[in-house]
């Protein structure tokens, strides 16, 4: 493979998705051959496990479940799609992967961030992204940018109490001590301009 696997991580309002969606413009049009994807999604089989995951009405969904549910939806995704486009050489954009599950499942809704590990190493077989970054905001304030978005998606997570969200973000953190060769901090907590702008010219002097 000759590609490069770039995923963007981070809370709930972080705003990674723009962000991804404005740096995958940026790069086409400076000639990249780059596909943007998201997870869970991405594919039809995919998709249609992420509905059943972040469906608001499955507040009974043990965490057990959820866990091997993303993993589930990873395997399909990453064969199906992520895989053949870096065999073709392409920049992959990735909206949330691995440490997504690392941090929500392992570490917030306590499974261990290694037992997730364990699942998901048996779904990737190794794949691990070359490049994450995770934008960093304080949760209350990440919340805050969800409440005041009418066009965005309410799903299952977004319900949970403040203290999750808190816990999700310490998982990040403990991620971020464990992957410091793979892992980036970006400055979320700013104008959108600039964020952006950090984004870019970090990902510009990877790519280089």
């Amino acid at each position: 493979m000759n590609g490069y696997f770039i995923t963007f991580e981070g809370g709930e309002g972080a705003g990674k998705t723009s962000v991804l969606n404005h740096l995958y413009d940026q790069l086409q049009q400076r000639g990249y051959d780059v596909l943007r994807t998201r997870e869970p999604g991405g594919i039809e089989i995919a998709e249609q496990i992420r509905e059943i995951i972040l469906n608001p009405a499955h507040t009974d969904m043990e965490e057990r479940t959820e866990a091997l549910l993303y993993a589930a939806a990873r395997r399909q995704h990453l064969v199906e799609k992520v895989l053949p486009a870096l065999n073709q050489g392409k920049v992959v954009l990735c909206d949330r992967f691995i440490d997504s599950s690392l941090a929500y499942q392992g570490y917030a809704r306590g499974l261990g961030i290694d037992e997730v590990f364990a699942i998901n190493q048996f779904a990737i077989k190794g794949h691990m992204p070359d490049l994450t970054l995770f934008f960093d905001i304080e949760p209350k304030k990440g919340l805050a940018r969800i409440a005041s978005n009418k066009d965005r998606e309410r799903n299952r997570l977004d319900r949970e109490e403040l203290h999750f969200h808190e816990r999700v973000y310490e998982g990040y953190k403990v991620l971020l001590e464990k992957f410091p060769s793979r892992m980036h901090v970006i400055n979320a907590d700013q104008a959108l301009e600039d964020v952006e702008k950090d984004v870019y010219q970090l990902i510009i002097s990877y790519l280089h």
